[in-house]
Order: C-alpha cells, then sequence, then structure tokens
C-alpha cells in the first residue's frame, strides 16, 4: 500500500473510525488505546492500536506506516501509556522494527497484517516503575 493511500486512510481512522472503536478497543483482545503526548501541542491524544503482548512489554502493529503522529509522539516522548484488557500500563523505550515475517504477532493475525502490507512495529517495554491498575469503564 502507498503511503499517499496509507495517510489518506490515517486522515479518515483519525476523523471517524478512532472515536468509534476507542471504548471498544480498550477491552478487545489484540487491541488497545495508546495514550501519548502531542510533540508541540502537549495535549493528551488516545490512539486505538492493535497491541501484542511480548516477553518484556507489547508490540504495536503500525498499521498505518512509521510516519503517523502517533508514533512520532511516542517516540519523541520516549514512552505512553497503554490501555488494554482494561488494564493501564507505563510503558517505555520504543524501539522500531521492520519484520516481513511478522513473527513478532500471533500466528493468526499474520495473513490480515500480510494483506495490509504491514511489516513495521515498534516494541515498547513495561516501564520499571510501573504499577498495573484497573481502568475504569
Amino acid at each position: 500500500m502507498s503511503p499517499r493511500i496509507r495517510r489518506r486512510i490515517a486522515h479518515f481512522n483519525r476523523r471517524v473510525t478512532n472515536h468509534l472503536i476507542r471504548p471498544l478497543a480498550m477491552r478487545l483482545t489484540g487491541f488497545g488505546v495508546l495514550i501519548h503526548t502531542g510533540r508541540s501541542s502537549s495535549h493528551a491524544y488516545r490512539t486505538p492500536v492493535n497491541v501484542f503482548r511480548a516477553p518484556d512489554g507489547y508490540v504495536i502493529a503500525l498499521t498505518h506506516g512509521t510516519e503517523s503522529d502517533c508514533i512520532k509522539n511516542v517516540l519523541a516522548s520516549g514512552g505512553c501509556q497503554l490501555v488494554a484488557r482494561g488494564r493501564r500500563k507505563h510503558l517505555s523505550g520504543p524501539e522500531m522494527i521492520h519484520d516481513e515475517a511478522r513473527r513478532l504477532v500471533p500466528w493468526v493475525v499474520r495473513p490480515l497484517l500480510r494483506a495490509l502490507d504491514v511489516s513495521e512495529f515498534m516494541h515498547v517495554a513495561v516501564a520499571p516503575d510501573d504499577v498495573e491498575r484497573e481502568e475504569p469503564g
């Protein structure tokens, strides 16, 4: 998928889709909501993402590519928060990973990510000082 098409889809998702799925994404397996701070606005944003557990943290599938504002914000700040399965986690040490084989994610989602031409991922570790909390609602 071309970067131009990805940007158009990302714009539509930011304006429409994200508002609809954000409440569900905080509870459904394979989804979560990243809470990140804007690089210049300092505004807190909540972005639904495809997220999967890793041994020391989480792997986020970059379905909109590496140039999305969400990813740039997390990289610039060195971390974020994630609400997944009703729990809030503090994450740090974002690292970009290119994985054509998609080995970082469960085998069941690999065909879908392959069809969407997603081979970029971001690994984030659970912050050492994180205290797991139940997220309301």
